[in-house]
């Protein structure tokens, strides 16, 4: 067993010490995502495709994986990088850096894309998938207001305010208004927590319970109220406050 291990340790130390051209094809991941399909890369492996090439001290699979490690192998993380943030590595300009960025938001938008195509909310978890990615990178508060038919179905969104680090404004009035104007039977909001702490706090309760009372003045119904931190969320429905 010993003797396995060094072999392996001996061919890893081998492959680092030369430049990926100089690899095994089947090792290189372009290669490897024509021969195998893009499901056997790893995110290091599809990371360096983006980077196509490393610096002078380290080849790009070597760069990719440092990249990763400090982002916590999390794709998330990685994706609230800045430009600047990207640059600071030696071997990732500006071009790189774009290209990066570029695809961590076409990401993003095709998971939007798919809660879209289905064309209904029935779940807190719809609700946080069709959000998420527009508001879990957020530096800021954003709040977010659906508006859905009675059989759930979407009519639209629109972002309501975008607040500091601390609380957004919810206007009871402004927002029934729009769902009036949509001719919404029912509303979702969605707001985001920048400080990774999903629970709500006591001015969502506060406000929640408001334009629930608010909806059903006018025959409105507010099915949930979902805060987003990162990958976690509340959802009001769900834990059954307010009774929602």
């Amino acid at each position: 067993m010993n003797w396995v291990r060094a072999n392996i340790t001996h061919t890893l130390l081998f492959m680092n010490s030369l430049s990926i051209n100089e690899w095994a094809e089947e090792d290189r991941p372009r290669e490897k995502l024509i021969a195998k399909g893009v499901a056997a890369l790893s995110n290091v492996e599809l990371l360096s495709i983006l980077m196509r090439s490393g610096s002078k001290d380290e080849n790009v699979v070597d760069l990719a994986r440092k990249i990763l490690k400090d982002y916590k192998n999390n794709l998330g993380e990685l994706g609230k990088a800045s430009l600047s943030d990207l640059q600071q590595y030696k071997g990732i300009g500006k071009a790189k850096a774009i290209s990066i960025i570029a695809a961590m938001e076409l990401g993003r938008r095709r998971n939007i894309d798919e809660i879209i195509e289905k064309n209904k909310i029935a779940t807190s978890k719809e609700l946080f998938l069709l959000f998420q990615p527009m508001l879990s990178d957020l530096p800021h508060e954003e709040l977010w207001i659906l508006f859905l038919n009675s059989s759930c179905r979407m009519i639209g969104k629109e972002r309501l305010s975008q607040g500091g680090l601390v609380d957004t404004t919810i206007d009871v009035r402004v927002i029934m208004k729009m769902a009036i104007d949509r001719l919404a039977s029912r509303i979702a909001l969605c707001h985001n927590h920048p400080s990774g702490n999903p629970s709500p706090s006591s001015y969502d309760i506060m406000a929640t319970r408001k334009v629930k009372e608010g909806g059903k003045l006018l025959d409105i119904e507010l099915v949930d109220h979902v805060i987003i931190a990162d990958n976690r969320y509340y959802s009001f429905a769900d834990e059954s406050s307010l009774s929602l």
